[in-house]
This record gives C-alpha cells, sequence and structure tokens, in this order.
C-alpha cells in the first residue's frame, strides 16, 4: 500500500548523503544511532512520507525512518551496521594496541 502515496521511496537527499538503512522500529533506531554515536560518523535521521507528524500524534510510525550518513563515511558505517546484524564482534583498536594474544599485561 505504500507504493500507492509514495512512502516506498526513500526521502529527498542532498549531494553529501548516502542512506544507510530504513528502519521501521524505534528500538532498532536507538541501536544504529548508538552505533554511529559510539564511531562519530555524522548522521541524520528523515521520517519516510507523514511518518514525523504520525509519530508527533501517535508516538510511533509505520512509514520508516530512514538514516543517511556522508558518502565518505558510508562504507565504514555499512561494515559496523553489517557486524551488528550479524552478531560479529567488532574488535577496538585499543583492545590490539594491549597485546597480539588478547592477554592484559
Amino acid at each position: 500500500m505504500d507504493f500507492l502515496f509514495g512512502f516506498n521511496k526513500p526521502t529527498p537527499q542532498d549531494e553529501f548523503t548516502s542512506i544507510l538503512t530504513t528502519v521501521h522500529d524505534p528500538i532498532e533506531l536507538s541501536i544504529v544511532r548508538s552505533i554511529l554515536d559510539g564511531e562519530k560518523i555524522p548522521y541524520r535521521v528523515c521520517e519516510r512520507g507523514s511518518g514525523g507528524m504520525v509519530k508527533v500524534i501517535a508516538g510511533y510510525s509505520t512509514f520508516g525512518t530512514d538514516i543517511m550518513v556522508p558518502a565518505e563515511t558510508l562504507a565504514m558505517a555499512q561494515e559496523l551496521l553489517d557486524a551488528y546484524r550479524n552478531g560479529d564482534v567488532v574488535e577496538d583498536e585499543l583492545l590490539e594496541a594491549d597485546g597480539e594474544d588478547g592477554e592484559e599485561a
């Protein structure tokens, strides 16, 4: 039914942003925002269609929320998001610097 109202199309974007993902759940939105904040990747959150108004009225939107990042950070952001969705462990640079065998000094 979304195609009838144009909700299946991404929100307008400028030349400096790329769509990382579209989420339909406020919990997943919070998780993705937390991942991006933790890595200091700038992002913009845009509601699809009339989702912004629906969210104000009902507190929840089923139209979806686009998360956009700058084009130069898209690959790194996608890698982090894929690692989260696949349940992979992402090692911190600080952990690698402590020791090669993973033991504490």
